[in-house]
């Protein structure tokens, strides 16, 4: 980056191919006002956004913030909220480039990041699954769900804080270094679990004309959705293929670079797990229980 923050705007030196998105999160769809921090609505700003640069395997640039503030928020929370965000895209190799400040009904932060790559092939789409490969996850999923659905309900903050799904839910890691990790390895399709298992395999499904066939017993469920989940009437598993914001990662790998994948996230304390396979088939995600029946399941949607 050649200008930052204290010009009209930011300038970067373009060296490649650049790969932009844009998130937003709004008080009252994404999360109600007392369930996070003001600095883990920064945070979780940002992981949604540095998410969609994991999803395609694209090395870290650029972010830029604007902040829609309601009237009274103050400078103090203000500061708070970009502090989490600036944590964040730290962690990830971000740089804040820049943003924008304006008066908002409701709390509202929209988040721009720019990844880079060499050539636009250098990145991981959605569309590379061939049949007999792997569906595989990366990380624990439903903690984002679980934990929503438990404070919804009227369960506390500080009850939720006991299980490790509460932190996973208010500080997501976007998978960043996994993401290399699997292109590496050898994946051939990949996306981020922002709107959960059901919904964003689709995508991958839809991408190939292919089935993708899910055990549900075999998702990987971080500590606590159990727990969470029970106390609100819902099957685990349920909750774990169907919940959104977990920004762990789906891919389509191989059989045969199975192991050398789940070795190499190993080494940055990522687990990677085989939930299915892609066959043959009109394109759906077809979620299989234990005893051989089918459920179709509908992923994350952001209302309340």
């Amino acid at each position: 980056m050649l200008l930052g923050i204290g010009d009209d705007c930011a300038a970067v030196r373009a060296e490649g191919v650049a790969f932009t998105s844009l998130d937003m999160v709004v008080e009252g769809v994404h999360f109600r006002a007392g369930w996070l921090s003001d600095r883990e609505i920064g945070w979780r700003a940002v992981a949604a956004a540095a998410s969609d640069l994991a999803a395609m395997a694209v090395a870290a640039g650029e972010v830029y913030l604007g902040l829609g503030l309601p009237a009274g928020f103050g400078e103090e929370r203000a500061v708070a909220l970009v502090r989490g965000a600036k944590a964040l895209a730290d962690r990830c190799g971000l740089t804040i480039a820049g943003g924008d400040v304006v008066s908002a009904p409701v709390l509202t932060v929209a988040v721009t990041v720019v990844g880079w790559a060499s050539q636009l092939h250098d990145a991981l789409r959605r569309r590379g699954a061939k049949a007999g490969q792997l569906a595989a996850v990366t990380g624990r999923l439903g903690g984002a769900a679980a934990a929503v659905r438990f404070l919804a309900s009227g369960g506390s903050r500080e009850e939720l804080d006991r299980y490790e799904a509460g932190g996973v839910w208010a500080r997501p890691q976007p998978r960043l270094e996994a993401a290399k990790r699997l292109k590496a390895a050898g994946a051939t399709a990949l996306i981020d679990l922002s709107d959960g298992l059901a919904a964003d395999g689709l995508q991958l499904a839809i991408g190939a004309g292919l089935t993708l066939e899910v055990d549900l017993w075999r998702l990987p469920l971080v500590e606590g959705v159990e727990e969470l989940a029970q106390a609100v009437g819902e099957d685990p598993h349920t909750v774990g293929a169907s919940g959104g914001e977990d920004y762990e990662l789906l891919c389509a790998l191989p059989a045969d670079r199975f192991a050398a994948a789940q070795r190499a996230l190993a080494k940055v304390g990522v687990p990677l797990t085989a939930v299915g396979r892609f066959v043959e088939g009109e394109p759906v995600v077809r979620f299989r229980r234990l005893d051989g029946t089918t459920v179709a399941l509908r992923g994350f949607e952001h209302s309340f």
